[in-house]
């Protein structure tokens, strides 16, 4: 490729990339279940990375204009708002299956994302992390925005040839803008493993509550056993030594295999609003879907309401990626109009929002029936809402 060539094969590449940064986002008109609405197009993907994040620009280096650092995927994102832009905490993961974190900016919240100039460098605690992802950021009332994470680590106890092994903490970072970081030491609690946890907005009893997954196996293997809850009296040296399960796992329902918790939960007038995933076993594989439950706004750590519907659950192309039939939350926001942004990731492969309120979200959590462990007790509930339908669609005329 001679230089001519060269430059506008760049300048293509931008003027496409910037079409894709422009385009508008509208709600899928085939979606509709009263509960939040969907869109027609991924909020942020893999392309939505700047160019020169991936491609060597320089025709001596590069004269092929070969992409030197691809980005495979985007996802799990935790999210905040910043003097009314909505910043997202973006999975990036390259090529080379190393994630790392990114912001991308948008005013709207669901179109016209942006990344910052560079990606997020969190600072080290130690060399021997490899790998960090899903970050939850929240606004402390002690006055920070913490990212809390995930750290990875290669278990130093494997045998020998075994490279899957991994043993995985909670990192903590704390930052006033997203730009500039200070490092806290990870995590303690009585659990080998912590992956998914949260920490709660607000102080309880005067200490930091966590939400947590407590696993006792390896992450090659293990499963969990359910959502947990522990408070520490200091965030720079965080340490829960009291750590209960809150939100169990339960057998033939949408958490069976396992659950975390997802983004920071939403404080409602009704209490704690908690988007979680859960996961159970298929033929085809894991299935990850999103459940709402709700927490007392005075206790947050005791349920109130739980229904026995699934929240949201992987639909059409979102069903397929890296890791198939998966949806997944770690950012939500509850704004000061009362509207409600759910950021998911897709088959850990691409961003999507679904919007909401407040009080349609409590309604769906407060007001839908509770999994009543049966088949027996699930056809009990469809006819009692056959029944009452009936009068309903007498009164409309419908047959």
């Amino acid at each position: 490729m001679n230089i001519e060539g060269f430059q506008g094969r760049v300048r293509k590449l931008f003027r496409d990339h910037k079409e894709l940064l422009n385009r508008k986002n509208e709600v899928d008109p085939t979606w509709y279940n009263g509960v939040f609405e969907r869109y027609l197009h991924p909020v942020v993907t893999a392309k939505h990375t700047p160019l020169f994040w991936r491609y060597d620009l320089n025709y001596a280096t590069n004269p092929l204009l070969v992409e030197r650092l691809p980005v495979n995927s985007v996802f799990n994102p935790g999210a905040i708002e910043i003097d009314g832009s909505i910043c997202l905490m973006c999975r990036v993961e390259g090529a080379d299956r190393k994630s790392f974190f990114a912001v991308a900016e948008s005013r709207s919240g669901v179109d016209g994302f942006r990344f910052r100039e560079e990606p997020v460098q969190i600072p080290e605690a130690d060399e021997s992390a490899v790998n960090l992802y899903d970050m939850r950021l929240t606004r402390h009332e002690d006055g920070w925005i913490y990212g809390v994470f995930c750290v990875e680590r290669k278990d130093s106890l494997a045998p020998p040839g075994n490279t899957t092994r991994a043993m995985a903490r909670c990192g903590i970072a704390r930052t006033k803008d997203l730009k500039e970081w200070e490092r806290l030491p990870d995590l303690e609690t009585t659990s080998p493993q912590q992956r998914n946890a949260v920490l709660h907005p607000e102080f309880v009893d005067g200490k930091y509550g966590f939400y947590t997954r407590p696993q006792d196996e390896f992450i090659s293997t293990g499963s969990a056993r359910g959502i947990g809850w522990g408070l520490c009296e200091d965030i720079t040296e965080a340490r829960v030594v009291d750590e209960r399960i809150v939100e169990p796992t339960a057998y033939h329902r949408v958490n069976e295999l396992k659950n975390g918790a997802g983004p920071p939960p939403l404080k409602t007038k009704e209490g704690w609003l908690h988007v979680a995933h859960g996961v159970r076993a298929t033929a085809a594989g894991l299935r990850y879907v999103l459940y709402a439950f709700l927490c007392d706004p005075e206790e947050p750590a005791r349920v109130t309401h739980r229904p026995g519907a699934y929240l949201l659950a992987p639909r059409g192309e979102e069903r397929v990626g890296d890791v198939s039939n998966v949806a997944f939350c770690n950012g939500a926001l509850l704004r000061g109009d009362g509207s409600v942004l759910i950021y998911y990731a897709s088959s850990d492969t691409r961003i999507h929002v679904a919007t909401s309120t407040e009080e349609r979200l409590l309604d769906f959590v407060i007001n839908s029936p509770e999994d009543p462990g049966r088949s027996h007790g699930a056809v009990e509930q469809r006819r009692r809402l056959i029944e009452s339908n009936r009068r309903c669609m007498e009164e409309l005329g419908l047959d």
